[in-house]
């Protein structure tokens, strides 16, 4: 607690320096301590699923989540959103329980069952009152070995995903997503965010069996339970899940990315503001040493509030109310992107601004004051990600997916105050390269297309 007290103070006064307020500066924040993340104890099934085991906390809950070796990443390109059809329909059944039965029982727990599927991990999740922690094991193991799949809830699931669809298709920002995936991945499954309607209108019962078939099983699975839990929960957890199938090894597709200039418009006539995408794919992975740097550069750049185009194209000029930039990581390959929603009148001027604030960074490094308030920030957030326990959950499972160790963790804190300003230099002049960015538009061609000449 002292930790988090400490390094919230500091936060408090890198705003105020990164800011360059120019009235009197309060006392200096002390330096953000080292965090550890709580240990875990880990162990393999027979069948070759995974359990890791946080004990945590002074509250009598407990957090249990199952990862899933698999999701959207592993579609056909004749399966997009398949996978979320495939855990809909799990969660409207399992072993002798209807859907309403299944909230009920997990009501019951003190908690709420979610279930959904990701890109490349998808997840049965529950938080549960400790007392109940074996209960909420078995009701896992009830919904991921013996779904029902009911042909009953089909076509009304079917129907929500179609109206999602048609609500997601008509907003600029999801357009501008799909457009900028497309452009970084192509064909693979990263680069494909919707499915076509007739496509999803054509999805059978037998194709989501074959899918749940072909994807789940034990040696895909890893359960993370974190919180208070009650003595002999490793035996609840043998009981309920060493019977289940091994099923398919996890299965990976790297995508090979090349950083290229590419220029797309997507027309929205009478648009009063345009949507903006600018980034590239870029080679600081997660596993890779230079990935940490890049986050901090990222956050100067325009991954936090007082971040330089954050600055510049909100606070000085208002053009946008809310743009951000961020490293965007999947299995073993990451990108960043600037996102940002201007008005019409001054899409130009906005790339134009966007482009001058990389180009600084790549010739100067940061000063000292604004670099420390920024690493004082992502410590301080750091902490903060691992005082709740799906929080812990969530940073373990990355961990495990991405192959870093539980040593990235223990020392992301001190990684993060050991970068430079020449790192944070190098960074942006090694990885955000203008000449072979992306830029994607979606707004009001003919207002805008004759401006954006030198993007094209």
């Amino acid at each position: 607690m002292k930790s988090i007290i400490l390094t919230c103070a500091a936060l408090a006064v890198s705003s105020i320096a990164t800011h360059g307020q120019s009235k009197e500066a309060p006392p200096a924040g002390g330096a953000p301590k080292p965090f550890t993340v709580p240990a875990r104890e880990s162990f393999t099934l027979k069948n070759g699923m995974k359990v890791s085991l946080v004990p945590y906390g002074s509250t009598p809950v407990v957090a249990l989540s199952v990862r899933l070796g698999f999701g959207n990443a592993n579609e056909k390109s004749t399966e997009v959103w398949l996978a979320d059809l495939l855990w809909s329909l799990m969660k409207e059944g399992a072993g002798s329980r209807n859907g309403v039965q299944l909230a009920e029982e997990a009501a019951r727990m003190g908690g709420q069952l979610s279930l959904g599927a990701g890109v490349d991990e998808s997840s049965a999740t529950i938080q549960v009152l400790s007392e109940f922690a074996p209960d909420a094991v078995k009701l896992l193991a009830d919904v991921l070995q013996r779904p029902t799949l009911p042909a009953s809830e089909l076509e009304r699931l079917r129907a929500d995903m179609l109206r999602r669809l048609a609500v997601q298709k008509a907003q600029p920002d999801s357009i501008a997503e799909e457009a900028f995936a497309k452009a970084l991945y192509g064909d693979h499954p990263y680069g494909r965010y919707f499915p076509e309607e007739a496509q999803l209108k054509a999805y059978t019962l037998e194709q989501v069996k074959r899918f749940y078939q072909e994807n789940m099983g034990a040696r895909r699975a890893h359960l993370y339970i974190v919180g208070r839990y009650p003595a002999g929960l490793k035996q609840a957890i043998t009981t309920a899940f060493e019977s289940w199938e091994a099923g398919p090894a996890v299965v990976r597709n790297v995508p090979k990315t090349t950083p290229k200039k590419q220029f797309v418009l997507l027309d929205r006539p009478g648009a009063e503001q345009s949507t903006l995408r600018v980034g590239l794919p870029v080679a600081a992975v997660p596993s890779h040493a230079d990935y940490i740097p890049m986050l901090v550069m990222d956050s100067i750049l325009g991954g936090s509030f007082g971040s330089r185009i954050t600055s510049n194209i909100r606070e000085d000029k208002g053009y946008t109310y809310s743009p951000y930039s961020t490293v965007r990581t999947r299995y073993h390959t990451a990108s960043w992107c600037q996102s940002a929603d201007v008005t019409t009148k001054v899409t130009a001027e906005s790339l134009k601004e966007i482009y001058a604030e990389i180009g600084k960074l790549r010739k100067e490094a940061p000063a000292e004051p604004e670099l420390q308030g920024i690493k004082n920030l992502m410590s301080g957030e750091f902490v903060l990600r691992n005082t709740a326990l799906f929080g812990i959950i969530n940073q373990l499972s990355r961990v495990d997916l991405q192959g870093l160790g539980d040593a990235y963790l223990n020392t992301y804190v001190q990684k993060v105050n050991a970068v430079t300003r020449g790192d944070v230099q190098r960074m942006a002049e090694t990885y955000i390269d203008p000449g072979k960015m992306t830029v994607v538009v979606v707004g009001d061609k003919a207002a805008i297309d004759s401006t954006l000449a030198p993007y094209k």
